[in-house]
């Protein structure tokens, strides 16, 4: 039987996997076809026993042979690690090390890489790096202007979505025809970022030193006056883990409108404060995309992925109208049939939707890595 690489994603939460097939030619097919697939819900569950569960589960279902190699969504590299990289004990000595910068999502992944060295003992186990694809940043782009101390000890813009920024760029040529040279990819779902490309290389991203940063998120606040933090610590008498837990779980479309941080459930409501989250996360968006193209000196293509943005036409009309300034005019029939470009023929920046494939990209990693292990 063929030879397969699994992806692992592990999280919060829940646990991802899925198998593909490690002699797939080509290094950035136009899609990536797993052989099977396992999401398991895992609340509750320490995340050995999760992954431990979701991959017995997975590989009894495939009965295929054993992976060659197993490819691992890292949420953060840190400032060391720019690149996907076959694990080895420094390379978890690294990752322990930068647990500080990610404590919610690091040890996940971790335990998850640590649980499949023990299960598949012959596999190659290949990490790729959320924070990887942001690493072609210029400094000015990634510096906070704190002492210099700061900056040294690792507290900079990082960036993160940067699997979902690779697959969605590469996928990009193919439906253009060319590669735009300013683009700007919006990554929107419960998670949101966007995402400035010159070139096809990320040169600012709304993101910062953690997820929180940028736009409006179903539960994550975004941008904040940090002014807000020190006065809820120290005039409302929060503790920092209470602020933590609202500003990650209890703000964003949630906190705003009281409701729900489900986008669905917010457009379909006629309650006032649900239309009032729905406006706040398009005027963020059009903020953030209009500051990226700023950056990259103008705007070529907009590109949309992600839960929201692959699915929500309403947004999409909100944001493009936002834009039109620039040169941005969407076409209705097109957006509502969801793509792929949805901008009118005679738009000057052009605008698209593109179906996100974090898990591919992930998959290609490991198999090339494990063609030189």
């Amino acid at each position: 039987m063929k030879p397969v690489v699994l992806v692992l994603n592990v999280g919060s939460s829940s646990v991802k996997a899925a198998v593909y097939p490690a002699d797939q030619p080509g290094d950035r097919p136009p899609a990536e076809e797993a052989v099977a697939r396992r999401d398991d819900d895992c609340s509750g569950l320490p995340a050995n026993e999760a992954v431990a569960a979701t991959l017995s589960t997975l590989l009894e279902t495939h009965a295929g042979p054993p992976p060659a190699a197993v490819g691992h969504r890292i949420v953060h590299g840190g400032p060391r690690l720019a690149e996907p990289v076959v694990v080895t004990p420094a390379v978890l000595e690294l990752l322990e090390a930068i647990v500080p910068l990610a404590p919610l999502h690091l040890p996940q992944g971790i335990a998850g890489i640590r649980t499949a060295m023990k299960l598949l003992p012959e596999a190659v186990q290949v990490a790729c790096f959320d924070t990887a694809f942001h690493r072609s940043c210029p400094e000015v782009a990634t510096r906070f202007a704190l002492p210099r101390w700061c900056h040294d000890a690792g507290i900079r813009r990082y960036g993160f979505h940067g699997l979902s920024y690779e697959a969605v760029a590469g996928r990009l040529p193919e439906l253009v025809g060319e590669l735009p040279r300013r683009t700007v990819i919006a990554h929107l779902g419960a998670g949101a970022s966007v995402c400035g490309l010159l070139d096809g290389r990320s040169v600012a991203t709304s993101m910062g030193f953690t997820p929180l940063d940028g736009l409006v998120m179903a539960t994550r606040c975004g941008s904040l006056d940090p002014g807000v933090v020190l006065h809820l610590l120290t005039e409302r008498g929060m503790t920092a883990e209470a602020v933590g837990r609202m500003l990650r779980g209890e703000s964003g479309l949630a906190g705003v409108s009281g409701i729900s941080g489900d986008m669905r459930v917010l457009l379909a409501s006629d309650d006032p404060a649900a239309r009032e989250a729905v406006e706040l996360f398009c005027y963020r968006a059009v903020r953030e995309i209009a500051s990226l193209a700023a950056a990259l000196g103008g705007l070529d293509a907009v590109v949309f992925t992600a839960g929201i943005g692959e699915h929500s036409p309403e947004i999409r009309e909100a944001i493009g109208g936002g834009l039109r300034w620039l040169g941005l005019e969407i076409d209705p029939a097109c957006n509502a049939a969801g793509g792929p470009r949805i901008s009118r023929g005679g738009s000057r920046v052009s605008a698209w939707v593109i179906p996100t494939d974090e898990s591919g990209v992930i998959a290609r990693h490991a198999r090339r890595l494990l063609a030189t292990a």
